[in-house]
Parts: C-alpha cells; structure tokens; sequence
C-alpha cells in the first residue's frame, strides 16, 4: 500500500530483445531485474524481415524457457511491430534495457526517447552489463560457434547444444 492509503500499482516491465540466441548476460539482466519488479515480461522479437536470425522466434522462447525453469516472475512471449503496442496488452510501462559499453547509451537513448514519445506512460530502465560479461554478444557467441570453438562461459548448456545442432559440431 502506498502511503495515502491507494493501493499499490503493479510494476510490470518488458525485457524485449531478439535474444538469438539468449546469453549469461541476457540472463544477468533477467534475474536482477525480478526484485525491481512485479513481473518481467521477456519479449522475443519477431522480426520477418532479418534474415540473419539462426534461431526461430519459437526456438528462442524454447531456449529461455528451459533456461529460466527456476524463475518465477517472468513470462515469454513473442511480439511483432511496435513494443509499446505490445506493452499495452500486459498493462506494462517499464522497459529494461541492458547496456555494454558506452556506444549503447546513444542507440538505447534514441530507442528510449521515441518510445516515451509514442506513450507517455513508458519509462525505459537501462540496466549495466556485470563487467565478465560487456563483450559478449549473441552475434560474437554465434561466429565463434560457428567455427566450432567452445561458448559454455557464454551461453546456458541448452543454448550451447543447440548452437552445436545448429553448425552440426
């Protein structure tokens, strides 16, 4: 309850990415965003137009979910087109985003501002990336996978094996 007797808003926040495929620092991020929130919704971007994506939107929610069996406090979804359209359906006004290096400050701020602008009520929390893990991306984790060199210090064992099925190692 606050203060004035009104009772307590829930916080729900959106975690959203293409996760693909999901890393120690996506997880990182996840699990010390529960105690700052109600409920995290991960949301996996469906994006028809990335070619790129090694991962299908259903495999990369598969992924997180067997990553995350421990966690209370999350949901996965997927979601096309704009997030803050997509937070409105969970009644969502937080977005996390994490952050590496300095150079994601600018993008993420840019992404921050047009949202708040397409939806007054969304506020973006950025998130700094534990030191051991500001660089590793999924793209660096898929090129090294890809050429058969060992990922398990980056990625959970489930994202691992699938990434050696994927490049048949």
């Amino acid at each position: 309850m606050y203060c004035n007797g009104m009772s307590e808003k829930r916080r729900i926040a959106v975690y959203p990415g293409s996760f693909d495929p999901p890393t120690y620092g996506h997880v990182d991020i996840i699990k010390r965003s529960l105690p700052l929130f109600d409920k995290v919704i991960i949301a996996v971007l469906e994006n028809p137009s990335k070619t790129t994506a090694l991962f299908t939107p259903n495999e990369r929610v598969n992924m997180l979910k067997e990553i995350l069996t421990e966690t209370n406090g999350t949901k996965l979804i997927t979601f096309k087109g704009l997030l803050v359209d997509c937070m409105s359906n969970f009644g969502a006004n937080v977005i996390i985003r994490g952050l590496r290096f300095v150079s994601d400050f600018e993008y993420e701020m840019q992404m921050a501002l047009m949202n708040h602008s397409l939806d007054a009520r969304v506020e973006t929390v950025f998130m700094v990336a534990r030191p051991e893990r500001t660089f590793v991306s999924s793209s660096l984790v898929k090129e090294v996978a890809k050429l058969g060199r060992d990922i398990s210090p980056f990625v959970p064992p489930p994202v691992a094996k699938a990434l050696k099925e994927k490049f048949a190692i």
